[in-house]
Formats: C-alpha cells, sequence, structure tokens
C-alpha cells in the first residue's frame, strides 16, 4: 500500500548518499515521498524522483562551499569547542527552525511516518509533538551511548576487564554531560513549547523514535547492545549524484591502482592530499586523487603517475583498484571493503577514528596520523600492497558488507509501520 513518508535531511557531507538512498528506494517502490532538506542536497534529493521542500527557517546551505559549512569543525581549537559549536549550530540552536518547517510540512499533508537525520533533533521533537511516529537514519558505525559499547569519538579499542569498562563509562558519562552542557535546556524549552516532558538527557530524544536505522553491516561494527527501537539494516553503497558516470581516466600504465579519497566536503584536508600525492609519486603505482565538492582539485598538483579530479563515480574506480587512502569516512570504508580494497586510513576527526580502529582490528588496512609525512604514507602503501593477507581480509569483510547491503532491511523496516510483530533482523 503506497504511504507518504516526510524526510527531514541536513547535509553531512557523506551521510547525504545513504540518506538520499533511502529516499530513492521508497519513492521506487510507489510511495510518496517529500523531502525537507538544504539546497546544497537539492540535485541528490531531485534525482530521486522525490518532491523537495528546501528548509526556510531553518540552516539551509546554498552549496558545498566551506564558508557556507555551519560547523567548521575543523577550525575548532578543542574538543569542547567542537561541543559547544555542534550544540549551537547543528542541535540545539537551530532545533526551533527544523521544528517550525517540518510542523508546517507535517500540517500540509499528515504524514505516515517522519524521517529524520541524526542531528535533526528539532524534526524529531516537532514530529513527537504531532504525534506522527518518527525513524532515525544513522548511517554510520552505532556511536549513540549506550552500557556495554565502546565511547564514541575517543578511537578506542573495545574494553577488556573491569578497567576497560570503567574507561568506558567513564568517558561515556564525560561526554553525556557535555553534550547535555550545549544542547538540553534548549531542547527541553521547545519540547515544554510544544507540550512534551522534559529529557533528563539530550540523547533520550532517540528513545522517542519509532526505530534508529542504523545504515552499516553488524561485521564491521564492533560487538555491544542496541536499545531496543535500534536496528542494523544493512549498508547503502550508492554514490553521490554529483559523482555518478563523471568521466575518468587513470594514468596509464599496469602498475597498481590507489584511489585517494579524504572527503567529499572541506576538512582542511589540502595539505595532506599534496603529502599522499608527494608519497605514490615515489612508488610504482598509479594514482587517482578525487577531492569532492569541499576543494577545488587545482588545490592539489597532481604526478607525472598521479591525477587529480573534482569527483570520479569510486564503484567504477574501485573496480580497479587495489588499495584505498582515505580519511575513514563510512562510505569510502565500506565501498572499498565491498570491492576487496585493503585501505590507509589517516583519521580526521568525528567518527573517522573509531573507524580506523575497526579496520585495524579486522586486518583490513592501517592507520596513521593525519599529520603522517610522505615518507610514512610511502610506506604504509607499501606495507598493505606488498602484503597479500591485508587484501583477504579485507575481501573477507567485503562478503559481509555486499550481503548486508544486498540484503538490506532499510526498506522493510520503514515500510513496517503496523504495530504487531516486526520484519526480520539483519544478522
Amino acid at each position: 500500500m503506497p504511504r507518504t513518508y516526510l524526510f527531514a535531511l541536513t547535509d553531512g557531507g557523506g551521510t547525504v548518499p545513504p540518506e538520499v538512498g533511502a529516499v530513492r528506494r521508497l519513492v521506487a517502490r510507489g510511495h510518496r515521498v517529500r523531502v525537507l532538506a538544504e539546497d546544497s542536497m537539492a540535485p541528490e534529493v531531485r534525482a530521486t524522483g522525490a518532491t523537495l521542500v528546501p528548509w526556510r527557517t531553518a540552516p539551509n546551505r546554498p552549496d558545498r562551499d566551506p564558508a557556507h559549512d555551519p560547523l567548521q569543525d575543523w577550525a575548532a581549537p578543542s574538543l569542547l569547542a567542537q561541543a559547544r559549536d555542534m550544540g549551537d549550530h547543528l542541535i540545539a540552536g537551530p532545533a526551533t527552525d527544523y521544528a517550525r518547517d517540518l510542523l508546517a510540512a507535517v500540517d500540509d499533508e499528515r504524514p505516515d511516518l517522519v524521517v529524520t537525520s541524526v542531528f535533526a533533533f528539532g524534526a524529531m521533537i516537532a514530529a513527537q509533538s504531532r504525534g506522527i511516529p518518527f525513524d532515525v537514519l544513522i548511517p554510520n558505525v552505532y556511536a549513540l551511548p549506550t552500557p556495554g559499547r565502546t565511547p564514541f569519538g575517543a578511537g578506542l579499542r573495545p574494553a577488556r576487564g573491569p578497567l576497560g569498562r570503567l574507561r568506558d563509562r567513564t568517558i561515556t558519562g564525560l561526554s553525556t554531560r557535555v553534550f547535555d552542557r550545549y544542547t538540553r535546556d534548549r531542547l527541553n524549552a521547545l519540547r515544554a513549547d510544544l507540550g512534551l516532558d522534559p529529557l533528563a538527557r539530550s540523547w533520550e530524544q532517540m528513545s522517542a523514535a519509532r526505530r534508529q536505522l542504523v545504515m552499516t553491516s553488524p561485521a564491521f561494527d564492533l560487538p555491544g547492545p542496541l536499545p531496543a527501537n535500534a536496528r542494523y539494516v544493512g549498508p547503502v553503497l550508492d554514490d553521490p549524484a554529483w559523482a555518478d558516470d563523471v568521466p575518468w581516466a587513470a594514468p596509464p600504465g599496469d602498475d597498481p591502482l590507489v584511489l585517494v579519497a579524504l572527503s567529499s566536503t572541506f576538512q582542511d584536508q589540502a595539505a595532506l592530499l599534496r603529502r599522499i600525492v608527494a608519497a605514490l609519486a615515489t612508488l610504482p603505482v598509479r594514482g587517482v586523487v578525487t577531492t569532492g565538492q569541499g576543494l577545488a582539485p587545482d588545490a592539489v598538483p597532481g604526478a607525472a603517475n598521479v591525477v587529480v579530479v573534482a569527483s570520479a563515480p569510486h564503484h567504477a574506480v574501485l573496480r580497479d583498484a587495489a588499495l584505498v587512502v582515505t580519511h575513514g569516512g563510512h562510505g569510502t570504508l565500506l565501498k572499498a571493503f565491498a570491492s576487496g580494497c585493503p585501505v590507509v586510513v589517516l583519521p580526521h576527526g568525528r567518527d573517522q577514528g573509531d573507524n580506523a580502529v575497526r579496520v585495524t582490528l579486522r586486518g583490513a588496512g592501517v592507520a596513521l596520523s593525519r599529520k603522517a609525512s610522505a615518507e610514512k604514507v610511502a610506506r604504509a602503501v607499501r606495507q598493505v600492497l606488498g602484503d597479500p593477507a591485508y587484501r583477504r581480509r579485507a575481501a573477507a569483510l567485503g562478503d559481509a558488507v555486499r550481503r548486508d547491503a544486498e540484503h538490506s532491511t532499510l526498506v522493510a523496516e520503514l515500510e513496517h509501520l503496523a504495530p504487531d510483530g516486526d520484519p526480520p533482523p539483519l544478522r
């Protein structure tokens, strides 16, 4: 039975292709889908056939120019400043505006389900106030604070023994208090205005979701309990619309092909990209560097064996690639593994340190500091290309990633709105 869905999406760079992929899949099933989104996402949303409804009062980036990024976390002087900026610019600060826009869209046509990005707390509160069920898309590993799971953002290996569990509880408690400091009062003020009870902790807003849809493979994530409303639904491996079918050509020759993809958005990565190009220039490899929408290709000079382009369809490049050098974004990593490619990871921040731990625990690549010299990058590339075990382990992980993508339960979860019974979980 066709249903009406209302998506409330924010531009998180690498989160856009999987979230818009959920929209595309519902449209293909014959559902009526409207998408509240930023203008920077408009080409991707329109390509799905869904109806785009631009944010009116909520933050609305016109494009992916770094000057228009509301967070600019690469410039934050400390983790505390990053938490403050996240509260001010992504979560609590614009929550009332997100709520106002979503309420207007809900009143226009009563949707069967609201589906939000993970930081669109105002949209979640608005849906809850109208009695409309809402789902939250999590196109990464599961990162919300949960007893028994490794704290988000610290790049920690799984806890071992009582001291390890104490470490996790301490860090999770501290990060939760910091997050509440910059978000809870403003979120609770909005909830009170809309007739809802206050939250004891800001993350409790997620507990009101009908589903938290974790768009990754359990084989990539670390083991640990999930909340009752959370489900692994498998990854969406779509390329962004702006990179799909873009012509590209690798340097000539038969040397191993290395894809370099640090981020589709600006994370102050130009200096590192230049060091990576310098490293590849000393090796018997061919390199393809994609700079994404946040960095002009001319900011990174190429080399005789390295081409630098704004974009290329990664699914096409990966068919021939032997290695991926990346910042550790979730989408890039899972696409690499799905193609059987090992990786060299240089995390910048956000979830990337956590992703790097998952890579190294499985022996599917190596991790370096983003400050690594060209010589260290070259050694890491030689190490991974020279040891077939990395490729074997990456391929084994990729088998699980492909299986979970092909047998995704994402659409089943979004379509299953009846109160009785549950679709089968992804294992």
